[in-house]
């Protein structure tokens, strides 16, 4: 003799059961099945329980105090497929003009290729200070017409957020940040889907100085006389 699983009851009772196998059912427990005529009997108790508590619902001071004392905790965030980026451009590879002895950078500036997208980023670190900001732009070069705006921007050092925002409708965006070691500018597509990584050049703050003599030596070399 076959017998149904409680799931298939509990289907029976809620109306989830085709019209052929809703009678083989009827027909099983009018052969006086006793353990299928007990599990039928316990989910025709539960459904009429269930539609019963349907006709009151929860007062909401109750629903309050219940969140109160169980409160939902948001799932983790699903960790998307990360894209793979190319350096284009980086401006600390750019050679000296010819007949320059010695340039001097504050900032950086690159530019990443990522599937569609074109990561442009400059860095500029405050003088005397472990602070920096980061300007960026995020294109799509193969449709340009497609807008990149709110896309989630943020910098991460490991999985702690350190500072987010969102980009504009020119795909733009700026941050200010502490710098430290192993920082990274994350940038999500399509619903957090996809996203793209990109390491962040860490600065060291220069002396006086060694600024002076930089500035000094640029002159110099930049004079003719």
């Amino acid at each position: 003799m076959r017998h149904y699983s409680i799931e298939q009851w509990i289907d029976l009772t809620r109306g989830l059961v085709n019209s052929p196998e809703k009678g083989e059912m009827e027909q099983h427990l009018l052969s006086g099945c006793t353990p299928c005529l007990q599990e039928a009997a316990f989910c025709h108790q539960i459904g009429q329980v269930c539609h019963r508590i349907q006709e009151h619902p929860v007062p909401e001071s109750v629903t309050r105090l219940a969140r109160a004392i169980f409160p939902v905790r948001p799932q983790p965030p699903t960790s998307g497929s990360r894209l793979p980026i190319e350096l284009i451009y980086d401006s600390f590879l750019v050679p000296a003009p010819a007949g320059l002895r010695a340039t001097w950078q504050v900032g950086w500036q690159g530019l990443y290729r990522s599937g569609d997208c074109s990561v442009d980023l400059r860095i500029e670190p405050e003088l005397k200070s472990t602070r920096a900001a980061v300007i960026g732009q995020i294109t799509n070069h193969v449709l340009p017409e497609v807008e990149m705006r709110n896309l989630p921007v943020s910098l991460r050092a490991g999985n702690q957020v350190i500072v987010e925002t969102v980009s504009n409708r020119f795909g733009e965006f700026q941050m200010e940040y502490e710098q430290q070691a192993r920082l990274k500018l994350c940038i999500s597509l399509e619903d957090g889907s996809k996203h793209i990584q990109v390491p962040l050049k860490r600065f060291t703050s220069e002396k006086p100085e060694v600024l002076r003599r930089s500035s000094r030596r640029k002159r110099a070399t930049a004079d003719p006389r």
